[in-house]
């Protein structure tokens, strides 16, 4: 930067390109050193389930489901489903239909693998790109936009699926996330007959940054609150990449706090999950809070209003486009012997299906009239909501009826 001037705001670009290229950025976070992968990425065993975490050794593999193969196809089938489920929302978006989309293609694993350990009264906390977690919580692919179509503020009753609603708040969720858990954690002890739930806190590692994030470790440290803490580092925060961020893995930022953190190869299914359900035993059992750290990478753009080519080089998509996670696990199915091409046939087929239903429900969503807007703002009937609301009506009143003077 020239040092005649104020530095910008923003990183300049060529700054930031600089950082994420030029200083030998996550050399050593690659899969088969401190991270936890099972499934390498051409789609073989790689093993390396035994790691240190927060000074004990800690073995992953009696929590793995990997010799099942009905369930493996399950996890191929969710991955895949919301991967189509990404492309036909990002069309919509582009066609107009929705006002705006977040991807999030290359992060399936990452979702599906930590949303299946969940238990049903466990209760997660999403950002705005956990569509994959809304799937396996029971939540429609139409509900979910709803809320991009803008037709409503929510899309779903987060009291039955126990999955909140999305968080357009950087890191707000966390907050959320912790006092949940603490609540549940005195639940429990009114009435200790009550299933123990664990609180998830999904965020990015933009997110990470934010002061929400420490304050919701200090107090989830102080209470050993049962909540985990999973953090989808997908290499850039909008723009800015992770390196610009932290200078060591994120998952080491736990110890500060007194408490664990795992990296896990988010690209791989098996992994995650094996991971996600240690630490929910880990919280469950009142052993306290779990940062997991899955390190993946979003391979579309941070949303449909952003332009990832003017940061992120091409060489960096085609180096992750080989760690795909859905080719990883198809490849390893196929070697395996444990689906055959009638599996992947008749998945496509219900993959265009949904699609199809998916744009018809999109197409046929209607905005709520005016008056119901109002109605949502307090449980009752406020005076000065009422008072707003007449006066929009007269200013509605007051245009021309275009059908009138046709």
């Amino acid at each position: 930067m020239n040092a005649s001037r104020l530095p910008a705001a923003e990183f300049e670009a060529e700054e930031v390109l600089r950082a994420a290229h030029t200083a030998d950025v996550g050399r050593d976070q690659e899969p088969g050193g401190e991270m936890i992968q099972v499934l390498s990425s051409d789609g073989s065993m790689a093993g390396g389930m035994v790691a240190e975490v927060a000074g004990s050794t800690v073995d992953f593999a009696p929590y793995l489901s990997a010799t099942d193969a009905p369930h493996l196809r399950s996890l191929y089938r969710d991955m895949f489903l919301i991967r189509r489920f990404d492309q036909e929302s990002t069309a919509l978006q582009r066609q107009g239909q929705l006002a705006l989309w977040v991807p999030l293609t290359g992060q399936e694993a990452a979702q599906i693998g930590s949303g299946r350990a969940l238990q049903a009264q466990d209760y997660a906390f999403p950002t705005y790109r956990e569509h994959g977690v809304a799937l396996t919580r029971g939540v429609r692919f139409d509900e979910i936009l709803r809320l991009f179509r803008g037709v409503t503020n929510g899309g779903w009753d987060p009291r039955e699926r126990n999955f909140h609603l999305y968080t357009l708040v950087l890191a707000a969720q966390s907050l959320h996330a912790v006092g949940y858990a603490m609540g549940m954690q005195r639940d429990q002890l009114t009435d200790p007959s009550l299933p123990q739930g664990v609180s998830v806190a999904y965020f990015g590692d933009g997110a990470s940054s934010e002061g929400d994030i420490h304050e919701s470790m200090v107090f989830a440290a102080s209470f050993d609150a049962p909540v985990v803490f999973f953090c989808q580092n997908n290499q850039w925060a909008i723009s800015v990449p992770s390196s610009v961020q932290t200078k060591v893995p994120l998952a080491k930022r736990a110890e500060g706090y007194g408490f664990p953190g795992v990296r896990v190869d988010g690209n791989d299914v098996v992994a995650v999950e094996a991971v996600m359900r240690w630490a929910l035993e880990h919280a469950r059992t009142g052993k306290g809070p779990v940062l997991i750290e899955a390190y993946t990478y979003r391979m579309s753009a941070h949303t449909t209003a952003d332009d990832p080519t003017k940061y992120r080089l091409s060489r960096d998509e085609q180096e992750w486009q080989t760690r795909d996670p859905l080719a990883r696990l198809e490849a390893y199915l196929r070697t395996a012997g444990l689906a055959d091409e009638s599996f992947f046939e008749e998945l496509g087929a219900e993959a265009r299906s949904m699609a199809t239903d998916l744009r018809e429900a999109v197409l046929s969503m209607t905005a709520p009239d005016l008056e119901s807007r109002f109605a949502a703002v307090y449980a009752e009937p406020h005076p000065l909501v009422q008072e707003e609301l007449r006066f929009f009506q007269q200013y509605e009143a007051g245009f021309a009826d275009e059908g009138k003077h046709a």
